[in-house]
């Protein structure tokens, strides 16, 4: 049976979140969860102090009853913390499985940097707040329980990793970069002008040379500018991408939304199996 850590390296969750989704649950076969308490402590914009949202992270990496660790919420608060907490992971971690996205990469990112864990770029529980959330909570936890449908269906033989694209950028030069050659590298986006779409793909492109290609998911609730930019977001991976000779391999089903699809980092196979 799966027993799944649930803790909050950024934001805040409620009871109430919490208690949906384990409801939620019930409706998988051998799915075991449990909220750490410091899901719901408030402290300013976080998830309680900075050393609060750390211990609770190592606490739940390093406990043997747990098989793996889901990320609460993204929202910033993750950069604060993610070298102290993954400095402080032991062997117990290297066997979960890690578990979000949007500013949660930002930890995966630094697993995979060290290569600590498995990680998984997949909907978390503050999900359950947006229309129809319910099918979004269901592809983690059936992916959890050992399905398959849920899985970005472009994956193929080359290891992949898939990241918000603001997170990305602020991960690049950084200690938790991975290195990515070799790698189909995934990108979303959310509430962004479409010039700062541009000036984010300006500086992650930069950092992305070797990779086998990129992949762009949805860029939603774009805000209307003063002024049309005049590209749309595909124009504008395009040229990017050109610019720095990285192979643009089209669209993949990653976004902020209820139909994020699951994208194991590494070789999709090999991540099931393990």
């Amino acid at each position: 049976m799966p027993r799944i850590a649930i803790c909050a390296p950024s934001r805040s969750i409620t009871e109430e979140d919490a208690a949906r989704v384990t409801a939620l649950a019930t409706d998988i076969p051998g799915i075991e969860l449990h909220f750490h308490p410091q899901c719901f402590r408030v402290e300013g914009h976080f998830a309680g102090s900075d050393a609060e949202r750390c211990a609770a992270l190592v606490e739940c990496a390093n406990d043997p009853m747990f098989d793996a660790v889901w990320f609460a919420r993204g929202g910033y608060g993750a950069a604060r913390v993610a070298e102290d907490a993954i400095a402080a992971m032991n062997r117990e971690a290297d066997r979960k499985t890690f578990l979000g996205y949007s500013d949660g990469g930002m930890v995966l990112g630094g697993l995979y940097a060290n290569k600590l864990g498995r990680q998984v770029h997949a909907p978390m529980p503050v999900d359950v707040r947006r229309e129809g959330g319910a099918v979004a909570i269901w592809r983690t936890l059936g992916w959890l329980a050992g399905e398959r449908i849920g899985l970005e269906p472009t994956l193929d033989h080359h290891p992949t990793v898939a990241f918000n694209l603001y997170t990305l950028a602020m991960l690049c030069g950084t200690r938790l970069m991975p290195g990515l050659a070799g790698h189909v590298v995934m990108v979303e986006e959310v509430s962004e002008y479409l010039y700062s779409v541009d000036r984010l793909f300006f500086h992650v492109t930069a950092h992305l040379g070797g990779i086998a290609g990129l992949r762009l998911g949805r860029v939603g609730n774009v805000p209307e500018n003063d002024a049309p930019f005049g590209h749309d977001v595909e124009d504008i991976a395009r040229h990017w991408c050109a610019r720095h000779s990285i192979p643009y391999l089209g669209r993949c089903g990653i976004g902020h939304d209820i139909d994020n699809t699951i994208v194991p980092f590494g070789v999709a196979g090999e991540a099931a199996d393990k």
